[in-house]
């Protein structure tokens, strides 16, 4: 039996994360404070102080997340993973735990993707909805009848679960599809927009250049890559699919599916919240779950 180790994506902050760990452990405190000296801006204080509005800023929330999740793993003295994957963002940070980045590279390589994304918003405006109680094969083949818009699959979260990503109007116009097809919900989220689709493409770009001049080891354990659910432990694949994240879908319920496959009898999630433990026990309901948090 296998012990998986995963790690959230955006969505997971609060304000205070963090707080408590920097002040109760001395080598925590340390991190964080090498983080400041490595983005420029003390993140720190936001992380603790900032408002809910403060930390949902992309350039903001990817690098804090990351931090709160390594720190963490860091941290926690014994924590042997066998396999490790992450929601997103997220991939990051299971790539410091098993090695394949050192924390230094891995934070410089979190805040050029947020950067990027960023820019990648303000040129397109665009959105996301979480869609729920439908086939993931209903909401592909709605999101594909929508021509002149850009709208796709991009987080296969668990099953009945999915969110939808793309421009305003097409989101829009599939969300009323959706609803009438029989989802349950069809919600727009409070996202700075189309993540995992193609109006990402300036950011994947920005990200290709980042990553190619950054040092990737081969990894201690396999990880589960978002882009097909697969494990890789070939430094040069891991950068190539964490390049074509940003425009491919997530596929976290396929992930876990897999990861249950190879072995993993239980899922431990390390960073902000307890999202991804809800997930696993949708997809796998008789592994184990546990947070470090």
């Amino acid at each position: 039996m296998k012990h998986a180790y995963i790690f959230p994506g955006q969505g997971a902050q609060f304000p205070g994360m963090g707080k408590n760990l920097y002040e109760q452990n001395a080598q925590a405190k340390d991190i964080f404070e090498q983080a400041n000296d490595i983005l420029g801006f003390r993140i720190t204080d936001v992380m603790f102080q900032g408002t809910e509005g403060e930390l949902k800023q992309t350039n903001v929330t990817q690098p804090a997340i990351f931090l709160h999740s390594v720190i963490l793993f860091q941290t926690t003295p014994g924590l042997l993973p066998d396999m490790v994957a992450g929601h997103s963002l997220g991939e990051l940070s299971a790539l410091i735990a098993n090695k394949v980045l050192s924390f230094e590279d891995g934070l410089k390589l979190v805040a050029k993707r947020a950067a990027a994304m960023q820019r990648a918003c303000e040129i397109n405006p665009s959105t996301m909805a979480a869609v729920l109680g439908l086939d993931d094969a209903k909401v592909e083949e709605i999101c594909s009848g929508i021509t002149g818009e850009v709208v796709v699959a991009a987080n296969y979260n668990c099953p009945g679960q999915l969110v939808i990503s793309g421009s305003n109007e097409g989101v829009r116009q599939a969300c009323e599809l959706l609803k009438a097809a029989g989802a349950k919900r069809a919600l727009l989220l409070p996202v700075g927009g189309a993540f995992h689709s193609p109006l990402m493409e300036p950011a994947k770009e920005e990200l290709r250049e980042a990553i190619a001049t950054t040092r990737f080891d081969t990894p201690t354990c396999p990880v589960y890559q978002n882009v097909d659910a697969h494990p890789y432990t070939d430094p040069a694949i891991i950068k190539q699919n964490l390049i074509n994240q940003l425009t491919s879908p997530v596929r976290w319920t396929q992930t876990v599916q897999k990861m249950v496959e190879h072995g993993a009898s239980r899922f431990t999630e390390v960073g902000p919240g307890s999202v991804l433990q809800g997930l696993v026990k949708k997809i796998a309901k008789d592994v184990a779950t546990d947070g470090i948090s």
